[in-house]
């Protein structure tokens, strides 16, 4: 199999062998869930579990943003955390030390407390590998459910695509981007997104929730925009129309995917919250964002499973582009 995601078949059919019996768990193991649920009385523990592969620099900073991002999209709150770091053979000292500084910096941001984990010099390894566990809470009533999307919805976007996978390769394949004809200072803006705008949609989620309007939130990661939304469609049993024009692709991803031959589409999205929001809420929830300086996009309506998945154009009405491995994993995989 190539690097990335499972085959979201293959996926599906070993998590339908999960026999999860428990009454107390809410939201167990499916396909286009990104974390678990479970009843603890008058409130819910929601449970994510989310690794760091391909990034390098501030890898132990990463993980934690993108498990809390998942915990967001559930309506709850991150509060504690535990890290797996494995280090390659030979890691000095300072390795570790600059990881768990990392990791400490994002969880103070956070507000979220580090609570344990495993550090370990793992044979094989050619870089660090940090692997995340991420817990929250939540009100069972502000529980925002993946499969919540209803026909008719609104599709809101924050931000633009694709920052993560944008920010990731200005840092990781900075040379092929000179030969593929950007500039230095390009470059170091697209290296910039990570911090800013930045890859959390915490605050966009906790915002957007306090509406009341949201009826699901997708973090699209792997596989980029057309995977989220695949994602956010399958675990609600609906279709999708998304306006390839109402897409706002970051000018830094139009150079970088230029640069490389990449689609927008499919490139790792992290820092963009999707949202299927009531119709009538869609002008409160875009107006809170924009006061706290975030700005939105209607990109497409929620239709019924027998539509499918569309991408409306100039050109008519065509099926959603489907990428079986991200974009990023297929150029970091390519021979250099």
């Amino acid at each position: 199999m190539d690097d990335g995601k499972l085959p979201a078949d293959l996926l599906d059919r070993l998590l339908n062998t999960a026999n999860t019996t428990d009454p107390r768990v809410l939201l167990g193991p499916r396909v286009g869930a990104d974390a678990a649920v479970i009843d603890m009385g008058d409130t819910v523990l929601v449970a994510k579990s989310d690794p760091v592969t391909f990034a390098a620099e501030r890898i132990g900073w990463y993980t934690v943003q993108v498990n809390a991002n998942d915990i967001a999209c559930l309506g709850a709150t991150p509060k504690w955390f535990l890290a797996t770091v494995l280090l390659p053979e030979g890691a000095e000292p300072e390795l570790a030390e600059e990881i768990f500084n990392q990791i400490t910096e994002a969880c103070d941001g956070l507000g979220v407390a580090l609570v344990g984990g495993h550090t370990e010099i793992t044979h094989g390894l050619t870089r660090a590998i940090v692997s995340g566990h991420m817990l929250g809470e939540a009100k069972k009533s502000e529980v925002v459910w993946p499969g919540g999307a209803l026909p008719g919805d609104a599709l809101l976007l924050t931000r633009g695509i694709a920052i993560e996978g944008t920010a990731l390769l200005a840092r990781e394949a900075a040379g092929a981007l000179r030969a593929g004809g950007m500039s230095d200072a390009d470059i170091d803006a697209a290296a910039a997104l990570l911090e800013s705008p930045g890859i959390s949609v915490v605050r966009a989620a906790q915002i957007a929730c306090s509406t009341g309007g949201i009826h699901a939130m997708h973090d699209p990661t792997e596989g980029g925009l057309a995977t989220g939304l695949a994602e956010l469609a399958s675990a609600a049993s609906v279709g999708v129309e998304l306006n390839a024009d109402a897409i706002h692709v970051l000018p830094e991803t139009q150079l970088v995917c230029r640069a490389l031959k990449l689609e927008p589409l499919g490139l790792l999205a992290s820092g963009a919250l999707l949202m299927a929001v009531e119709p009538g809420d869609v002008t409160n929830v875009q107006a809170l964002l924009e006061q706290e300086g975030i700005d939105s996009h209607l990109i497409g309506t929620v239709t019924e499973a027998s539509a499918g998945l569309k991408l409306a154009s100039s050109s008519g009405l065509s099926l959603l582009p489907t990428f079986p491995r991200d974009e990023l994993a297929r150029y970091m995989s390519q021979p250099n």
